[in-house]
């Protein structure tokens, strides 16, 4: 089993951007605690983020010739506007789920449109860096 872990903008500023909304860990930390889980579980993982719209497209693509098995997005702002990311997950028809970190539908009103969710098997939002670990053993089944 492989996983894509894909992570739009801002994300790599987890620790430093709205601590008391995302918290203090890092993305390093974040990214260190998906993979120990995925070693665990004996599943390869991909980890890839931009603060580019074209790039998490890409990204989403090269998953289908990577021969992922599975995709865990937190879109970040390109959650509430990216057409883009929809329809790049529409192409490649592989398995999503959503991730947020903070519980988007408790924030601003714009926050609460997802067009990664009408595509999406599941959305988790909300359990911080947890959500990211239901989100691998949503996708492996486990």
């Amino acid at each position: 089993m492989k996983l894509l872990v894909l992570n739009g903008p801002n994300l790599n500023m987890l620790g430093i951007r709205e601590p008391d909304i995302y918290g203090k860990s890092t993305y390093a930390d974040l990214i260190a605690m998906i993979k120990a889980h995925c070693d665990d579980k004996g599943v390869e993982v991909i980890f890839k983020q931009s603060n580019h719209e074209g790039d998490l497209v890409d990204f989403i693509q090269q998953a289908l010739f990577d021969k992922c098995d599975g995709i865990l997005i937190n879109p970040g702002a390109y959650t509430h506007t990216s057409v883009a990311l929809l329809d790049a997950l529409k192409a490649v028809q592989i398995p999503s789920v959503e991730v947020h970190i903070s519980d988007v539908d408790s924030r601003e009103e714009f926050r609460q449109i997802s067009y990664v969710s009408l595509i999406a098997a599941k959305t988790i939002k909300g359990h911080g860096f947890e959500g990211y670990i239901e989100a691998v053993d949503y996708l492996i089944g486990a």
